[in-house]
């Protein structure tokens, strides 16, 4: 039986390009106010309170060692699935959800030192683009502390 074909949702940070597998995606939605979340990890951009739902905002650009820039009306937010909890990445642009072909996912990048948090990668004719993991997106001390940092949040609500 042939496997069926991956999709990814293609976006920009800093004008390169990156990768989430769509299964990890559950919605886009525009840029909003965040709110401070005390205690949390450095990782932790803030909270995005989405239908009475209050969610990680996970800063990629402190994570890819970015250079910092605020919350701009322009940016996109990527609801996401990391492992067992929601969160949000914010991001410059989304672009497209793009289907690739069985076998077009390199997963070696995976196994590479020094390569954290990606899943593989996918040759497109523009260059390579990294397919980020976030199961592995925030280690464990991360996750405890986001934790919580989150139930004094609900609490305070």
């Amino acid at each position: 039986m042939r496997p069926l074909p991956r999709e990814v949702l293609l976006f920009t940070l800093e004008g390169q390009r990156y990768a989430l597998p769509s299964t990890d995606v559950r919605e886009l939605v525009r840029a909003a106010l965040l709110t401070p979340l005390p205690q949390a990890p450095d990782v932790v951009e803030g909270l995005l309170n989405l239908r009475g739902e209050l969610l990680p905002v996970l800063d990629l650009r402190r994570r890819f060692r970015l250079p910092p820039r605020p919350l701009a009306p322009s940016d996109h937010l990527i609801v996401a699935q990391a492992g067992p909890r929601r969160v949000v990445l914010r991001v410059d642009r989304t672009e497209e959800v793009l289907t690739l072909e069985p076998g077009t996912l390199d997963e070696t990048p995976a196994t590479l030192p020094g390569v954290g948090y990606v899943a593989g990668a996918v040759k497109l004719p523009e260059g390579l683009v990294l397919v980020h993991d976030l199961k592995t997106f925030l280690s464990e001390a991360e996750g405890l502390a986001l934790d919580s940092a989150l139930a004094g949040a609900r609490e305070g609500v």
